[in-house]
């Protein structure tokens, strides 16, 4: 089971998320939701938000995400690293991969450039957790707040 900084930065981003979602045609969705990255790969990102008409319609497997949040910890980070993110980067809706690792307090996010490249953009050092693919900002105190 996760740690209680995990499920706590969780709550936290889901919390946040939601409320600037609120009144648009997206919505976030939290660990156990199943995302169907390929015909034979099934995930379970902590977060992730989608505005697609069928995601939004379906009761349990959803395919198209615009952003995946994923929350670090000691024993999952390097298949969130490596091989999770190879299977993200199959969907093509996707514009937006966001790790957080609560115990170093280091925010990454991975965004899909025009020539379908992925591009680091470190915000650790920032004050705020900027979502491009959603045009929201977190402050970091939010994101780490009760920790």
């Amino acid at each position: 089971g996760a740690k209680r900084i995990h499920g706590r930065v969780v709550s936290n981003l889901e919390r946040e998320i939601g409320l600037a979602l609120k009144g648009s045609p997206c919505q976030i969705f939290h660990e156990g939701m199943k995302l169907q990255v390929a015909d034979d790969a099934v995930l379970y990102p902590d977060l992730f938000v989608t505005c697609d008409k069928d995601d939004l319609a379906t009761e349990q497997v959803f395919r198209s995400p615009m952003l995946v949040l994923e929350v670090l910890s000691p024993s999952t980070q390097g298949y969130d690293r490596s091989q999770k993110f190879a299977l993200y980067r199959r969907l093509k809706s996707l514009h937006e991969y966001v790790l957080v690792d609560p115990e170093s307090r280091r925010v990454e996010a991975f965004r899909r450039s025009a020539d379908d490249t992925w591009v680091l953009h470190d915000m650790s050092e920032s004050d705020t957790l900027h979502l491009s693919s959603l045009e929201i900002s977190v402050t970091m105190g939010e994101v780490f707040a009760g920790l």
